[in-house]
């Protein structure tokens, strides 16, 4: 992921940043993983973030951070302090927001004439498509499209000019918005639109063939847990993710059939999963001994996580998938 917001990063300075003094303002800044290298190019950028504590982080490298949630009153004080912004950039967190309309006008007070807004969330397409129901959990309040994201722009007064697919956090877009009239739409926006169309993402007949897809998945997944627990087998889980909750909370998944959940965030360890009530341990666990099964709740990791456990496979442990079906690795 820092790779990913590096590039994010160039991309930015080489093609939108370019001109006199530019600005990039980013919503959600998190610990400034993206904004960290717009600042060692020296360009002037601004991190609004919520949270305090990480907000701090970005501060202790250098990154300047309004706490703040954005919203049209930020935008406007942030316009009359510093100037307006050519890039305002968002990596999973528009889809967290409810309150649009104050988004967009914050936009519109913020925004140069031909400046971009730039949001990356997870892509309803490839949820539908891996069946990847986990993705659904309180923070996502929407799940895009370029059908809806196109729609919410024209609301607004925007225009959609740009739609990327993204391989992170199993499967997203990144939509570039500017001004209507102020840029020629790409041909990837038509393309993606037509996708979409054959695919039938804009036809509720398809997100009922999804919801039947979860509810065989999850009857998959609880018979063969609970066939491990009758077979004696030690079952534990990986990566306490927000994904996990709904997965947990949805099949009945408790600690009766999921010895422990491994994490490597320390704030995590020493608590229980919500609502399902499952430890949280840390990584020293998991090869403590090893155990027979580990069901792979950040299973948009997973070459990167069995590629470092790769002595649980050794001592013969199996890992458990459940997206796009349930099976073994």
């Amino acid at each position: 992921m820092r790779e990913h917001f590096a590039r994010t990063a160039q991309h930015f300075l080489t093609r939108e940043l370019t001109g006199d003094d530019p600005l990039i303002v980013e919503l959600g800044c998190d610990d400034g993983v993206m904004l960290r290298t717009v600042r060692e190019a020296v360009i002037r950028h601004l991190g609004v973030e919520p949270s305090a504590g990480v907000g701090e982080v970005a501060r202790a490298k250098g990154i300047r951070v309004r706490t703040a949630f954005f919203e049209e009153s930020t935008a406007r004080e942030i316009t009359a302090e510093d100037g307006r912004a050519d890039v305002v950039y968002a990596a999973n967190t528009l889809c967290h927001i409810p309150y649009l309309e104050s988004i967009f006008r914050g936009l519109d007070a913020l925004l140069t004439d031909g400046g971009v807004f730039v949001f990356e969330d997870p892509y309803l397409g490839d949820i539908i498509e891996r069946t990847s129901f986990d993705h659904i959990y309180d923070e996502h309040f929407y799940f895009f499209t370029a059908h809806s994201v196109s729609a919410l722009a024209e609301r607004h007064g925007f225009q959609l000019v740009d739609a990327e697919r993204l391989a992170v956090h199993g499967g997203q877009v990144r939509y570039t918005l500017a001004r209507k009239g102020a840029r020629t739409a790409s041909a990837a926006v038509a393309a993606l639109l037509a996708e979409e169309v054959r695919r039938g993402l804009t036809d509720p007949i398809t997100l009922s063939a999804f919801a039947e897809r979860v509810t065989a998945i999850r009857g998959q997944l609880t018979a063969l847990l609970h066939k491990l627990r009758e077979e004696g087998r030690r079952v534990a889980a990986y990566g306490a993710t927000a994904k996990s909750a709904t997965v947990a909370n949805h099949c009945g998944i408790g600690p009766d059939l999921i010895s422990f959940v491994t994490d490597t965030t320390p704030a995590k360890q020493g608590r229980l999963t919500p609502g399902s009530h499952i430890p949280v341990v840390g990584p020293e666990r998991f090869a403590d001994p090893h155990p027979d099964y580990a069901l792979l709740f950040a299973w948009n990791h997973a070459e990167e996580i069995m590629s470092r456990e790769q002595e649980f496979r050794a001592a013969g442990g199996k890992w458990i998938l459940y997206v796009p079906d349930v099976h073994l690795a």
